[in-house]
């Protein structure tokens, strides 16, 4: 999925025994939403562990972004603070 050599960065909250992925971005498109699920799946597959939530904080998104973001079950903020009240 990422071969090498390749860098594969991605924050990681962990919550109550619960992983929580995030992609910080000031704009994201439909091929970054699509990008943040493969290292989504990488990291699970590569940790054995599900990824219990997955957020994308960025204050400019396509309305093509939120539609895929939608589908992948990927939770959208503009704001951090949005972000930290649901957590």
């Amino acid at each position: 999925m990422f071969g090498r050599p390749d860098q594969v960065e991605v924050d990681v909250l962990i919550k109550n025994g619960e992983m929580i992925m995030a992609e910080i971005k000031s704009s994201m498109s439909r091929s970054d939403m699509y990008t943040f699920d493969r290292k989504v799946r990488y990291f699970e597959k590569k940790l054995g562990r599900p990824v219990k939530r997955r957020l994308v904080i960025s204050p400019m998104v396509e309305e093509r972004a939120k539609r895929v973001a939608e589908e992948l079950g990927i939770e959208v903020f503009s704001y951090a603070e949005d972000a930290g009240a649901t957590l």
